[in-house]
């Protein structure tokens, strides 16, 4: 199902990922790989410039002068027009230019004859991915990955359920602020396959560094295969375990927040759950998908993500909470 993953763990790879904007994985990011390249070249040259003259000034020669002789104060009015003034209205008139030039690159809004594929919900603190096709019934939600196609571009709305948000993704694009009540737009493309690791850029609250989000090339067929098992309902039990953990599921706190397509769970205030084995991380990417984290965050999520809206459910232990993650890890 992640073809483009190693054998590492997901949290070994979400460190080892680079986040440079100087290292480009896309087009948008190779726009402003190159911007910022010219400002950093065009500043070192700036600055040695400045200290070779600094320099020459502290150890030259100082002359002599009798205390009868006059002093010239007018003679330097030439150096100052052409080193204060017209020096650096050269340059950042250059500047702004090349910079005008790299912002034509980056759309403010769709193509007319367009329209998202995928629209981005930013949520304290959580992402939500709703993949929007061109019938309603190729709609699917997950939260916190988003895949897409590798060589391809693909538009995205940005919306803010709550405070405001900024998208950054720094191997595939620039920073894009989500705000309430004001959709904004992102187009992204990656060269190749890989993950490519993001997280939000704007302080939205108490787990705003808690909040990353991973974005996952894969080949177009793998992406397809997918994004068809993604519109699934969700699996049918198959063992008694997972049978007791989805009636515990369904009766319980949690179907009042989560949905699970194919069951009667339709909460719409937390992530959608409908294929949660296939995702590689919890808690908005900051835990690893697996048994123990799975467990701690369902009855003890306050001391794993204080302020999040995930309840403690202490209420499940030993073989109700062992079978309600055996159910959960069969929804892939």
């Amino acid at each position: 199902m992640q073809p483009v993953l190693s054998n590492l763990g997901f949290l070994a790879q979400v460190v080892a990922s680079t986040q440079s904007t100087l290292q480009p994985a896309g087009p948008a990011a190779r726009t402003i790989s190159h911007l910022s390249w010219v400002v950093y070249g065009t500043f070192s040259v700036v600055s040695v410039v400045m200290w070779i003259l600094l320099t020459w000034v502290a150890i030259r020669k100082k002359g002599t002068l009798a205390e009868h002789d006059p002093v010239d104060v007018g003679g330097g009015h030439g150096w100052i027009l052409i080193g204060g003034f017209a020096i650096p209205f050269v340059i950042l008139s250059f500047m702004f230019v090349f910079g005008l030039q790299a912002m034509q690159a980056f759309p403010l809004k769709p193509d007319s004859h367009s329209s998202p594929e995928i629209q981005l919900i930013g949520h304290q603190w959580w992402w939500e991915v709703k993949y929007i096709g061109s019938s309603p019934y190729l709609n699917f939600n997950t939260a916190n990955e988003i895949h897409i196609p590798a060589g391809r571009t693909v538009d995205i709305e940005l919306k803010s359920a709550d405070v405001i948000h900024s998208f950054w993704v720094p191997t595939l694009h620039g920073k894009e602020d989500l705000l309430p009540g004001q959709p904004n737009h992102i187009r992204i493309r990656a060269d190749q396959p890989g993950m490519f690791q993001g997280q939000c850029a704007e302080f939205c609250g108490a787990q705003h560094a808690h909040m990353r989000i991973v974005v996952v090339a894969q080949q177009p067929e793998d992406f397809e295969a997918w994004a068809a098992q993604q519109r699934t309902t969700a699996a049918v039990p198959t063992t008694s375990q997972q049978s007791r953990g989805q009636q515990l599921f369904l009766q319980g706190p949690c179907s009042m927040c989560h949905t699970i397509h194919g069951t009667v769970a339709g909460g719409g205030v937390a992530p959608d759950l409908t294929h949660i084995a296939s995702r590689m991380g919890l808690a908005a990417n900051t835990l690893e998908n697996d048994t123990a984290n799975l467990a701690a965050w369902i009855t003890h999520a306050q001391s794993l993500k204080p302020g999040s809206q995930m309840p403690d459910i202490t209420q499940y232990t030993g073989s109700d909470l062992l079978a309600l993650v055996a159910y959960l890890q069969s929804l892939r």
